[in-house]
């Protein structure tokens, strides 16, 4: 959206008299989010009969017509980047990545570039419709900068919506693959329990038994080495922080690599030397998001994407089955 938009409301109704007039607006313009009509009066772009509307609880009048001007989307904070990526697919909705292991999702504290968001930003260039305003793609949700594997974002406020609400009814189809120490037990299951953050490590996240958010995976061994590591898939019903690390440890299966949730008698696996040192060692969690299924928001079709594991991690299933 290069120039501004203004979009004229029809005269409301009986029905609508003494309507708040951000729920008034919201309902004639589904595509853009409450937040961000509400944004929108109170910066002065709603005027009904030439004047400034710049309350969000003002009351709707029978007959009232409303004038919203879009402005133009504002260029984002997070600067363009020409960073390789792994496309999966892409339309004028959405684009879903096979992000690297290594890569951070979102520019924060430590990280203001080199992310997902500064490769999409110059991939995408001039095909982002602005997301609440500002063109910038969609982040509707996230993996960890150290796990490799799929993820979808929108290009559009509409697409960004209609994603959203999928992950919060817990509709997206998630499928992971971890390779993690020992041998769950039993070899699958559910496992629920909520999750906050650690009284004991506000970076870490940890089981808790009051303020945590519901958590759910279902997990399934898919192959055991011994006693001493396995291949575990996990399908997630929920979508928490560190879900899969926190539930797994909390098994006594922490994932290889892991810096956070791993504790130290990771030492004691029974391997070969070389073998154990090799595990013990690997650079970052053996974690990837191998499928990803939603509603696509414009076709309305379920769509699926499927991933091969890294070479990373078949390089370490490689090795365990060779010496085991």
């Amino acid at each position: 959206m290069s120039e501004e938009t203004i979009f004229t409301t029809p005269e409301a109704t009986e029905s609508e008299k003494n309507m708040r007039l951000d729920k008034f607006l919201s309902a004639k313009l589904p595509d853009f989010s409450r937040s961000r009509l509400q944004k929108l009066i109170l910066e002065g772009f709603v005027e009904c009969e030439d004047v400034v509307i710049a309350d969000n609880s003002h009351k709707v009048k029978i007959g009232d017509s409303y004038q919203i001007i879009i402005p133009p989307a504002e260029e984002a904070e997070p600067k363009p980047q020409n960073i390789a990526l792994n496309i999966v697919y892409e339309d004028d909705d959405i684009v879903v990545v096979n992000k690297s292991a290594g890569m951070t999702v979102h520019p924060a504290a430590g990280a203001y570039d080199g992310t997902l968001v500064n490769a999409l930003l110059f991939h995408c260039k001039d095909n982002l419709s602005g997301i609440g305003g500002v063109k910038r793609p969609g982040i509707v949700h996230r993996i960890d900068k150290d796990t490799s594997g799929l993820l979808v974002v929108a290009k559009n406020d509409t697409a960004h919506r209609f994603l959203s609400e999928q992950f919060a009814e817990h509709s997206i189809e998630r499928t992971y693959i971890a390779v993690v120490y020992g041998v769950p037990n039993p070899l699958s299951g559910r496992i629920e329990a909520p999750i906050g953050r650690s009284k004991f490590d506000r970076k870490k996240m940890a089981i808790v038994e009051i303020g945590g958010k519901n958590a759910v995976t279902n997990y399934k061994t898919l192959k055991a080495f011994g006693k001493a590591v396995s291949v575990v898939q996990c399908n997630l019903e929920t979508g928490r922080t560190h879900q899969i690390r926190v539930h797994l440890s909390s098994k006594g299966n922490a994932l290889v690599g892991d810096k956070v949730y791993v504790k130290s008698k990771k030492s004691e696996i029974l391997l070969p030397a070389d073998l154990k040192n090799y595990v013990n060692n690997f650079p970052r969690q053996a974690l990837h998001a191998k499928t990803l299924g939603f509603i696509h928001p414009r076709k309305k079709e379920f769509m699926q994407f499927d991933s091969q594991l890294p070479a990373d991690m078949v390089e370490l299933i490689e090795k365990l089955e060779k010496d085991i």
